[in-house]
């Protein structure tokens, strides 16, 4: 008689029985942590994001009461209109420059501040404390900064130099801002870049210097290929982020001057709340998302060509 036919006639589960249970019990408590964020997902990414397709097929103006079908006519008004393809321009620009810019000054800080000197403490703070400040609060202070009376050229004045209009002047309005934002969300990247070269083996470092590395080669060759995966993730959030910005354009430039800080995300805020035309701001937006969208998936999709352990 097999023990299993024993236990059953005694009336005690089965180990195949227990086994099943504790499964279905994993699995309802699985649910139960990931079920708030799959609501949440819903009710504030997919639910939303089905509204804006479907009010981007209508001609929504509240000003006249209209809201009516037009199928695809906002899409393909976009595809003629230049002030949306310059507005595309001006966001690629923008994120580029912040992207490499955020990126390449975060790197260097995370070099220099993962060494054991004193007072790296304090630097760390000092770099981090903008992530943490209200981006209003940040941008209004860089507003009377480099406003042109303001603090900067101030500054340069005192050593004879005679500085430009930083956000009236088309030439430098755009960088301006950009070196503004880089220097609001640096100190993010920067702990995130000290986190993984603190994980970088010892070991391996000192082996490359036993076979005769300099540091720039031990650098180039072991740190920086183990910092890969650390570099996608920064690159990407950076990237995705710079597509959507918003708030440091309408308070320092609006847009301006003339169109040279006009942004896709403030484009579209206008054409809603200024023209009042939400259908056509609807197509702006769901044609932005699939931008930013078809960006990430360009960087995802390289991963395997230089980030390291990807196959």
């Amino acid at each position: 008689m097999s023990s299993t036919s024993a236990t059953a006639r005694r009336g005690e589960p089965s180990l195949g029985g227990s086994s099943r249970r504790l499964r279905r019990i994993d699995a309802v408590v699985g649910l139960a942590f990931v079920a708030p964020v799959i609501v949440g997902v819903l009710a504030l990414g997919l639910v939303p994001f089905g509204y804006v397709i479907w009010y981007a097929l209508h001609d929504w103006n509240p000003l006249v009461a209209t809201f009516d079908w037009v199928g695809g006519d906002n899409f393909r008004a976009l595809l003629s209109d230049s002030t949306v393809w310059a507005s595309l321009g001006v966001t690629f620009t923008f994120a580029i420059l912040l992207m490499v810019l955020n990126v390449t000054l975060a790197m260097v800080l995370a070099v220099l501040l993962v060494q054991k000197l004193p007072g790296t403490t304090t630097f760390r703070t000092f770099f981090f404390s903008p992530v943490i400040v209200s981006t209003v609060a940040w941008v209004l202070i860089w507003n009377f900064l480099v406003a042109s009376n303001g603090g900067i050229n101030g500054f340069l004045a005192t050593i004879g130099i005679s500085g430009p209009n930083w956000l009236r002047d088309p030439s430098w309005a755009l960088v301006t801002v950009v070196v503004i934002q880089v220097f609001k969300g640096v100190g993010m990247n920067m702990i995130l870049f000290i986190a993984a070269l603190q994980n970088v083996p010892g070991d391996l470092k000192e082996a490359a210097r036993i076979d005769g590395a300099g540091p720039r080669r031990v650098f180039t060759s072991i740190t920086l290929p183990l910092m890969t995966p650390t570099i996608l993730l920064v690159t990407m959030i950076t990237l995705i982020s710079a597509m959507d910005v918003f708030a440091p354009i309408q308070i320092l430039t609006e847009g301006g001057p003339g169109r040279s800080t006009t942004v896709i995300s403030y484009l579209l805020y206008r054409t809603a709340f200024v023209q009042q035309d939400f259908g056509y701001a609807s197509a702006i937006g769901v044609v932005l998302f699939f931008v930013v969208l078809a960006m990430a998936a360009l960087q995802w999709g390289t991963r395997k060509k230089w980030v390291h352990d990807e196959v």
